[in-house]
């Protein structure tokens, strides 16, 4: 079975959705071993690992979440010279894909239900000028530089939502697309050079040889479903790297392509999230829709693309490797309500 690349723009959703709803039911197929056989849009793997920056009490983990960018679409981002802040144009979570049905409400336990969204995907500081992220999210140096932005501080505060605006020094644009590769169930990435360093946060650090082993601890940090940047660890490498990728159970969905994926004991950047096994279900008793689910165990998931091609461009490394993070100790995701609803 081919995976979804879990990007967020309309017209890749679109075509998703009918190549994949031609083939599978509203309620996804379970194979005899549990695997899931179709289904839309990304998946979470046991429990639901997905918590905000503000909810993790590691100060290096804190710190990864700050390298990290959301991808506007530039004519949803306003600048203002005048007063010095960026208005970002964003909506609420309050319908998701399934199927051949289209977008279906929420059910209302659902996490994040109601919280702004607008990101189409994520992606990384990994030089002082130098964003990380999927080939898929931008396809060509035109695009690149006139229908993209890199905007840091997408994040949600104590409250539950994201500020309607950042600084306009948080909001980058692109000079040039310095690498892409966009290979199907191969590797997928690009680097793109922005249109000045960046000032505040500290470039990532990647990893500069071999490839990561099974069972090695991951996390991700990105904009799942477009939503202010989420933080997933709980994670491990499932298989062996093959074809420019591994496979991972990360919880993640549409808008976390170009997420960054990081050792957990490292802090080194070992690839970026590409591709996922589909989720949301149509929940026929409440007519709404929920999350599908994967047993925690499950060898196939989601799809990281290594970046050996990148090395030559990348900085040679500055800081250390940043020692073991053991756990995240967090509470529950989706525990603050959005929109006043039940949970």
């Amino acid at each position: 079975m081919e995976l979804a690349r879990i990007g967020t723009r309309a017209a890749a959703a679109i075509a998703l959705s009918i190549a994949l709803a031609a083939q599978c039911p509203a309620t996804p197929t379970v194979g005899p071993a549990g695997e899931l056989l179709c289904g839309l849009m990304g998946c979470v793997y046991g429990a639901d690992d997905r918590r905000e920056p503000h909810e993790v009490r590691s100060e290096q983990v804190r710190r990864w979440a700050d390298s990290t960018v959301a991808l506007f679409e530039a004519g949803m981002v306003t600048e203002d010279p005048e007063s010095g802040q960026a208005t970002l144009t964003t909506k609420p979570f309050l319908v998701a894909p399934v199927g051949l049905a289209g977008q279906v409400e929420l059910c209302a336990e659902e996490p994040y239900r109601g919280q702004s969204k607008g990101a189409f995907c994520s992606g990384a500081l990994v030089g002082e000028d130098l964003i990380l992220t999927a080939g898929h999210c931008v396809e060509s140096e035109d695009e690149c530089r006139n229908g993209v932005k890199f905007v840091f501080g997408f994040r949600a505060e104590e409250g539950g939502q994201p500020p309607a605006q950042v600084p306009a020094g948080e909001v980058y644009g692109c000079s040039r697309l310095l690498a892409r590769m966009d290979v199907w169930a191969g590797p997928d990435y690009a680097l793109i050079q922005l249109d000045r360093p960046v000032r505040g946060h500290a470039p990532l650090r990647v990893r500069r040889s071999g490839t990561p082993p099974v069972g090695s601890p991951l996390t991700v940090i990105g904009h799942p479903l477009g939503l202010p940047t989420k933080i997933a660890g709980g994670a491990s490498v499932r298989t062996a790297a093959e074809n420019g990728f591994f496979a991972a159970n990360l919880d993640v969905y549409g808008g976390n392509s170009g997420s960054p994926v990081l050792n957990t004991v490292t802090g080194e950047v070992e690839g970026v999230a590409v591709r996922a096994i589909p989720t949301f279900v149509y929940d026929e008793e409440r007519g709404c829709a929920k999350r599908g689910s994967r047993m925690d165990d499950y060898k196939q998931g989601t799809e990281v693309s290594l970046v050996d091609g990148l090395r030559p461009l990348l900085p040679a490394p500055r800081r250390p490797r940043t020692g073991a993070i053991s756990a995240l100790e967090l509470p529950s995701a989706g525990r603050v309500s959005f929109d006043g609803g039940p949970r």
